[in-house]
């Protein structure tokens, strides 16, 4: 592999991950909230709001302008 490829395929895996971090904690809330009858403690949810930004600003520095910034703002 060449080193344009390799840090190509760096950017798809730090943005896949991204997003499969993302995805991964609104699973975790969903559960959450089915197993509690409830919404999630206020503490984890600003614990896991901080979480996919971090995520979404790792994906945004490899992969700006993808659908992963949008698709996030529309989970509850």
């Amino acid at each position: 592999m060449q080193d344009p490829e390799i840090k190509e395929m760096l950017a798809d895996l730090i943005w896949l991950n991204a997003l499969i971090a993302t995805e991964l904690i609104q699973i975790t809330e969903n559960t959450s909230v089915i197993l509690r009858k409830s919404p999630p403690p206020e503490s984890c949810s600003k614990e896991h709001n901080a979480l996919r930004e971090t995520a979404l600003l790792m994906a945004d520095k490899y992969r700006p302008g993808t659908m992963l910034a949008h698709h996030l703002g529309k989970h509850q």
